[in-house]
Parts: C-alpha cells; structure tokens; sequence
C-alpha cells in the first residue's frame, strides 16, 4: 500500500522520506494569493505523560529522510527537533501522551486555544493507558514510593486520556503510532489546506 505525500512514500509499513540537504524550520509567511490555501501546514508536535515512542519513531524517520517535508510542512513546536518554538497559528497540534497532572492540562488546553486541529497520537493519548492502571489503585497500594512520585511531580490523583481533557478532531493509534494511519492523517490536513492535491 502505498500513501501520497509529497517527499513521502508509505510501503509495507515501513515508511520513507526523501533526504532533505539540510533540515529547515525557518517560519512560512507565503500564502496563496486571494485563496485560504497555505505554503505549508504550520504543526506543532507535543508530548505528556508516555515513552515517547512515538516521538522517537518520527524524530529518527526525520533524521534519516527529510527532503521534500520543508516544502509542505513547517515544525513551529517540536522541542526534540529544536529550541525555539512557538504555539502561535497552528494549523494542527499532533499531541502524544495522557494527562496527568493540572499543569499539562493547562498546557494542553492553550495548545487546542491555538490549533485549528489536534490529533491524538499514539496509544496512551487515544486511551490513556497504561497510564490510567494507575486510577485503580486502592491507598493500601499506594505505598511511601509511589506517593512520593505522586506529590513530588504535580501529578493529579487520576491520569486522563486527551479527549477527556480538550476536544480532538482525529487519533492516529498505536504503539507507538501506526505509520500508515499518521500519513493518511497527514495527507488529509495537507489536502484540506489546499498545500496538496487530493490523491487519486
């Protein structure tokens, strides 16, 4: 099976990008003249209470295949690809992680204030778990270790996947996240921004 994205080709789960000479994350202020249609789709990628693995999947595709990605896309928030990032028009928010405590969820809620768009990635933002196993703890299981975690990382008494906690518009699910579904998402926002034609 094979996804059309530019720079991008999807082939028996495996995914691969063309080499890019050099990453770029220079900000795009080119529009399309008297249409809504964008340069590129502005995105931003966050990460909560998870492994990261699928931050880790996508960050080491990066690293390997980024070619045509600069032509179509724009990372204005990815902390694992760089420093300087902003929240600022975001077309969408890719969100992986469940909530755990009220300053991620504070976080997470001026992320959607900011974002057209928020997809859920991965297993623990689409439900929660395993994170929420913890829910179910009586107190005769929380002994002195586990409390000291608890008081000691603002975490909340009970962890929550994200559409519990902001509205989503999508979930790519997985763990980490299915390769094929995080591009048939993609190609839908870039289509749905005019960057790209739909893909016959």
């Amino acid at each position: 099976m094979t996804v059309q994205v530019p720079g991008v080709a999807c082939r028996e789960n495996i995914l691969y990008f063309l080499p890019w000479d050099h990453m770029t994350t220079e900000r795009s202020t080119q529009q399309t003249r008297g249409t809504d249609q964008h340069a590129r789709l502005v995105v931003g990628w966050f990460s909560f209470t998870c492994c990261e693995d699928s931050t880790i999947l996508l960050t080491e595709l990066l690293n390997d295949h980024l070619d045509e990605w600069k032509k179509v896309v724009e990372f204005r928030h990815m902390k694992a690809l760089k420093t300087n990032n902003s929240l600022a028009g975001l077309d969408v928010a890719f969100i992986e992680g469940a909530i755990s405590s009220a300053s991620q969820a504070k976080e997470v809620s001026e992320i959607r204030e900011n974002a057209k768009y928020v997809v859920a990635i991965g297993a623990c933002a689409c439900t929660g778990k395993p994170s929420t196993s913890r829910n179910r703890f009586t107190s005769q299981q929380i002994d002195e270790r586990i409390e000291w975690y608890l008081t000691h990382f603002d975490y909340e008494k009970e962890v929550e996947q994200l559409d519990e906690v902001i509205q989503i518009d999508d979930m790519v699910r997985g763990c980490p996240m299915k390769v094929p579904s995080f591009l048939q998402t993609l190609n839908k926002y870039l289509e749905l921004f005019g960057i790209v034609e739909h893909a016959s």
